[in-house]
């Protein structure tokens, strides 16, 4: 990235760190920045510009809220990748469908998928009894070769049972699912703002701390039934939901919201 000829307006009402905000953007703009190239370090500006590193910290935490740039730590500030709209809070679809439909490739590692019991929140979710039979599927998904979500998935002893023997690395749930007669037709979806821990960190290639959406789900089929309950924490940086609203009743409905 080129030097900017732009300068700081000491004397404008505008606050420094959105000043600089809007010369990194036009930089970028100007110098054909492509996602993943650097951006010059916190020093670089400072020395630049005549700023503190407090205004350029806020400069590009703002930048980065917007999903403009990208810092690593021990590494720098790069130009970051667009986030991908996702419509999984209003609609059925799983992460594996709703990629496909624009043309890009999801692929999973599959840490876990066996038989276990339900602890008290799954049989909640799955309304089954305490300690009942589960098939738990838990995965790293990755889309377009990049770290995605990290979900775990529990089905009922009976629904999961046809997956046990499948390779799900490179497939649909709800397709294998629904060749064996198993469709989801309605059900309630949450999303919320969480941060990642430690594990979840290493697993996603992000620091620990970092903004996650955790997105928590159960679908039945069409007799009410819960087929499945999953919990998947995507992340913040790689992807945003998209909402489909409409003025009629019934369409959407607002179920419940507490600070829980």
């Amino acid at each position: 990235m080129t030097d900017l000829e732009s300068a700081i307006d000491r004397h404008s009402a505008a606050p420094m760190y959105d000043q600089l905000r809007q010369l990194i953007i036009e930089g970028i703009e100007r110098d054909g920045l492509q996602p993943g190239d650097p951006l010059p370090g916190e020093h670089r500006l400072c020395a630049q510009y005549g700023i503190s590193r407090t205004v350029v910290r806020q400069a590009l935490a703002q930048l980065e809220h917007e999903g403009l740039v990208e810092r690593v730590k021990g590494k720098g500030t790069f130009v970051a990748r667009p986030r991908t709209a996702e419509s999984l809070v209003h609609t059925l679809i799983g992460l594996f469908d709703e990629v496909e439909q624009r043309g890009g490739h999801v692929h999973s590692d599959v840490l876990r998928h066996e038989r276990g019991t339900a602890d008290e929140a799954v049989a909640d979710a799955l309304e089954i009894s305490l300690g009942a039979p589960v098939v738990v599927l838990e995965r790293l998904r990755y889309v377009d070769d990049d770290a995605w979500s990290l979900s775990t998935t529990w089905m009922p002893d009976d629904v999961g049972a046809v997956t046990l023997d499948a390779d799900l690395r490179e497939a649909s749930l709800y397709r294998l699912l629904a060749e064996h007669g198993i469709r989801a037709t309605h059900g309630v979806r949450s999303a919320e703002a969480t941060v990642a821990t430690h594990e979840q960190a290493q697993r996603l290639g992000v620091s620990a701390g970092s903004a996650l959406l955790r997105l928590r789900s159960v679908s039945r089929d069409a007799t009410g039934r819960p087929i499945e309950f999953f919990i998947a924490h995507h992340r913040g940086d790689r992807s945003r939901f998209e909402f489909q609203l409409s003025d009629e009743q019934g369409r959407a409905a607002l179920l419940h919201v507490d600070g829980s």
